[in-house]
């Protein structure tokens, strides 16, 4: 008895040794900069040096790539040139994991449903359902896509209704402002912008879905390095604390990264909703917007969606 004691004593230093190399061999953490639709913990995050802060007394660089797509902030995960992303939304992660391209949630950023929204070229105003047989604009596999998709079917139509065309949010904006496509997708700022320039906002997610932003993991990061992680976290967590301290400040980095003025960054942070902790209710989205994805042929394969949320995103 005292042998078996001995050796699981052994396993455990031996496990605890081997995590504490793999962490000390890590040089970078590739984290992806987010600053759409208005991520203040991310823009606070990178402004104010808060990763590059705490990992500096272990010798870790802190590398921010900027990609704003869920999609591809996957495909980066998948490919070993992502991290940690600073925000993604929960339709990319359940189309990742569907897809087999394990990711996770580490923890809470906005229940953005109001900063998501179809908005319509220059003209009258158009309704979703005047949308059948026209150009629509906007990036494949994100939130924006899904809320698309949940409006026109909410009229009894398809994605195959509309001439879906695969672009970026900064690109669907200048087309749909352009008038060269009908309607755009498109988030928070570029909302605001196009609205002025006489676009107007058909729907926001608000009432189709519920779309969740989180800081995402890829599954090799947080089992490798799942001391970071916490790290990672709990700066992150930090960040809010520090923009509900310093409002005004946060509005004002906030407004100067998106390019809009203080009242619309005012804006846009009451349509945001920030939080960090995971809750049962949003346990509960995670499920209907999988069923949603399954059902519209956006997501391959159903995946166990509490297995997708690791325990320090609860608590």
């Amino acid at each position: 008895m005292k042998l078996k004691k001995v050796l699981m004593v052994s396993a455990m230093v031996l496990a605890g040794s081997w995590a504490a190399l793999s962490q000390a061999a890590t040089e970078q953490i590739n984290i992806a900069y987010v600053k759409s639709p208005f991520n203040l913990q991310n823009i606070v995050m990178k402004h104010n040096q808060l990763l590059e802060k705490e990992f500096q007394k272990d010798g870790i660089k802190i590398n921010w790539v900027s990609i704003n797509s869920g999609a591809q902030q996957a495909q980066a995960m998948a490919a070993g040139s992502l991290d940690v992303s600073a925000v993604m939304n929960t339709a990319s992660l359940l189309m990742a994991n569907g897809a087999g391209n394990k990711v996770y949630v580490a923890t809470g950023v906005a229940r953005a449903t109001q900063v998501f929204a179809v908005v319509g070229k220059p003209g009258p105003q158009m309704k979703i359902e005047d949308l059948k047989g026209k150009k629509v604009a906007g990036p494949k596999g994100t939130a924006l896509h899904q809320v698309l998709v949940a409006a026109l079917k909410s009229k009894g139509m398809s994605i195959n209704d509309v001439q879906f065309l695969q672009m970026d949010p900064g690109k669907a904006h200048a087309a749909v402002v352009a008038g060269h496509v009908d309607a755009g997708l498109l988030a928070a700022g570029l909302i605001i912008k196009a609205n002025a320039a006489g676009a107007k906002t058909i729907v926001t997610a608000d009432g189709y879905v519920n779309p969740l932003l989180v800081m995402a993991v890829s599954e090799k990061f947080a089992k490798e390095n799942p001391a970071l992680l916490e790290r990672i976290v709990k700066v992150h967590r930090d960040a809010k604390k520090w923009i509900d301290n310093n409002y005004d400040k946060a509005i004002a980095m906030g407004a100067k990264e998106e390019g809009v003025s203080i009242e619309d960054a005012k804006k846009l942070a009451q349509w945001s909703h920030y939080f960090d902790i995971i809750t049962d209710k949003d346990m509960e989205s995670l499920k209907i917007d999988q069923a949603f994805l399954l059902e519209n042929g956006m997501m391959k394969n159903k995946v166990d969606t509490d297995k997708l949320v690791l325990p320090m995103a609860r608590r």
